[in-house]
C-alpha cells in the first residue's frame, strides 16, 4: 500500500518562510515525478510545483515563481518544497503527489496525471 504524508505546514507571518517535506512508504520515488499543488477554501486544486525523475526539469506556477523551490532526495525517498516571501494568498492546503512514470525528464502539471496523494498540510499566511 502506497501513503504519501506531508509535513511542515504551519502559521507563518506574511514574509516569513517554511519548508514542506513529503515522504512516501511502499513507492519508491525514483520511479515517480513529483508535484505539489494546494487547495484553498471554495476553490479548485491548483499547480503549484513539480519536479522530474532526474530533477533536470523543474515547473512552478508563476504566482510562486523566484519564491519557491522544489527538490528532492532520490536516496532518502522525499521531496521537499521551500517557500520564502510567504504571502497571505498562500494560505491553502499543500499536497504532495507522485506520477509514476518512465520519462526521467518529464513532470506533469496537471493533477489528473498523479497517481497517488497524501493527506494535505495547511499552511496560513496571516499576522
Amino acid at each position: 500500500q502506497v501513503q504519501v504524508v506531508e509535513s511542515g505546514g504551519g502559521l507563518v507571518q506574511p514574509g516569513g518562510s517554511l519548508r514542506l517535506s513529503c515522504t512516501a512508504s511502499g513507492l519508491t520515488i525514483s520511479s515517480a515525478a513529483m508535484g505539489w499543488f494546494r487547495q484553498a477554501p471554495g476553490r479548485e486544486r491548483e499547480f503549484v510545483a513539480s519536479i522530474s525523475i532526474s530533477s533536470r526539469t523543474t515547473y512552478y506556477a508563476d504566482s510562486v515563481k523566484d519564491r519557491f523551490s522544489i527538490s528532492r532526495d532520490n536516496a532518502k525517498n522525499a521531496v521537499a518544497l521551500q517557500m520564502n516571501s510567504l504571502k497571505p494568498e498562500d494560505t491553502a492546503v499543500y499536497y504532495c503527489a507522485a506520477d509514476v512514470i518512465i520519462n526521467m525528464w518529464y513532470a506533469s502539471k496537471t493533477p489528473l496525471d498523479y497517481n497517488y496523494w497524501g493527506q494535505g498540510t495547511q499552511v496560513t499566511v496571516s499576522s
